[in-house]
């Protein structure tokens, strides 16, 4: 670690930590591409003190696909939060200007599982897991009632209205130039039933499984702050439910561990507000609509340099995880998954392309990802993961784009280049094609569970 950092990150702990005596650990946790987290051990009059630090990357850019919050402001929001009884981390210390470490904050460490994995299938919590989702639903009724404005946060959050956030999701979308047909279906169904009335509060812009910590014995902490803002409740409810966010556990809609009923009665335990499963359910829509255009802005931050490495790529190829999930949840029915008995070492090379590609996966897998440090081994899967998105599309890719291709010109009555077909329908869609074709539905739902077949085969949406 660099000393200059040290140093800085010494005398704020000897000002802010009583009986401070020393610093016995630093280690950075996550290093994102504008925020990093640090776990600080450091020893004191009474003993160790654990605390994280939180703090904006010094060189750091602002993330055009995910914009977020002041760090300043998410220490003052947690600050506000366990004033009102919300499960959140004490914020101990905001770093001043002249502290040398840039903007950020110190808080208390906590203990616990966020691995939204294990939340969902370890057995130590398999007595918490059918509270859960009634935990979740009070955490958030608490949320929504926060007094931003005698906080002094007015200024600070970011306002939108449900019919603003859908069109800017879409127009951020509409700005890649790429033709999703399923991205602008979506956008015409949330325009057509947007709902009737809401509330303006705190939404935490980020709450799901895997932004939780908990223990054995229940929720312990409501961590990422970073997205808050104000604007309809309900938003935070849905996004809960989003499937993306269930790590497999499909039938279990709340966060992959619990009930909607669950959720709506620990809501109304506080809040008083009866909350309707169609609410929610608009919400879950828009998550995923919001989360696959959200995946696809990350990728074109690749493409732009803005965020090289080998990470970004292939999470804009989950943008088809939730394309299908809306589609599940909109137009739900028949589709088919591709299928060949051709291999990608089918040839007289050797070795043929697809035995290359083969053998960079089976080394980077079993390799790389068993023998280096945390960071290495991460992205080595990552690489491994895309190299085989590649045999995928090498090998089902020409027969799906031209069953693709047949389907649109039956449905457009013409012909043309596939490209061609597909601004066809995206021009159909923005403008005023009934969704209700079933023609249409049929073809949106053959082809995004056939692109989520390369993508990524294994995602539960595809599970009939």
């Amino acid at each position: 670690m660099d000393a200059t950092f040290t140093q800085a990150l010494e005398t704020i702990l000897a000002r802010e930590v009583s009986g401070y005596t020393g610093l016995a650990s630093c280690k950075k946790l996550t290093a994102g591409a504008s925020q990093e987290t640090y776990r600080i051990a450091c020893s004191s009059d009474s003993g160790e003190v654990l605390l994280a630090l939180r703090r904006a990357v010094p060189t750091a850019e602002i993330n055009s696909a995910v914009p977020s919050i002041h760090l300043k402001t998410e220490a003052k929001l947690l600050e506000l939060a366990a004033d009102g009884g919300i499960a959140v981390p004490e914020v101990l210390a905001v770093l001043h200007d002249t502290d040398g470490l840039g903007t950020g904050f110190l808080m208390q460490w906590l203990e616990g599982e966020t691995l939204g994995q294990r939340i969902v299938r370890a057995d130590e919590f398999a007595d918490l897991r059918p509270k859960l989702a009634f935990e979740c639903g009070v955490q958030l009724a608490r949320i929504h009632a926060l007094d931003w404005a005698v906080a002094g946060l007015e200024g600070d959050l970011p306002g939108i209205t449900s019919p603003a956030l859908i069109d800017e999701t879409w127009a951020s979308y509409n700005e890649l130039n790429i033709p999703q047909p399923m991205i602008d279906y979506t956008w015409r169904w949330l325009q057509q039933n947007l709902p009737t009335s809401s509330r303006k509060s705190l939404v935490h812009g980020d709450f799901r499984n895997g932004n939780l910590m908990v223990t054995p014995t229940g929720l312990s902490a409501v961590l990422d702050w970073e997205l808050a803002h104000l604007g309809d409740p309900m938003r935070d409810l849905g996004y809960l439910c989003v499937n993306s966010w269930r790590f497999g556990q499909r039938d279990l809609p709340v966060g992959g561990f619990g009930e909607i009923d669950d959720l709506l009665a620990g809501y109304k335990s506080v809040s008083g507000v009866e909350v309707s499963k169609e609410e929610v359910h608009f919400w879950q829509v828009f998550g995923s609509f919001w989360w696959a255009v959200t995946t696809l802005r990350m990728a074109q931050t690749w493409r732009t340099g803005e965020n090289p490495g080998v990470e970004r790529p292939v999470i804009g190829r989950r943008s088809s995880e939730a394309q299908m999930d809306c589609v599940n949840l909109l137009i739900p029915g028949d589709f088919a998954l591709p299928t060949s008995s051709e291999k990608l070492d089918s040839g007289t090379q050797i070795p043929m392309p697809g035995e290359l590609l083969e053998s960079v996966r089976h080394f980077l897998r079993e390799d790389v990802a068993t023998t280096t440090d945390s960071h290495t081994r991460f992205m080595a899967r990552v690489a491994a993961n895309s190299l085989g998105i590649a045999q995928r599309e090498m090998l089902h890719g020409p027969g799906l784009a031209a069953a693709e291709g047949g389907r649109l010109e039956s449905l457009l009555g013409k012909g043309g280049e596939l490209d061609s077909l597909r601004w066809e329908l995206v021009t159909a869609l923005r403008q005023d094609i009934s969704l209700d074709i079933p023609e249409l539905q049929r073809h949106l739902r053959y082809t995004v569970a056939g692109q989520l077949a390369i993508d990524q085969p294994h995602y539960s949406a595809l599970c009939k």
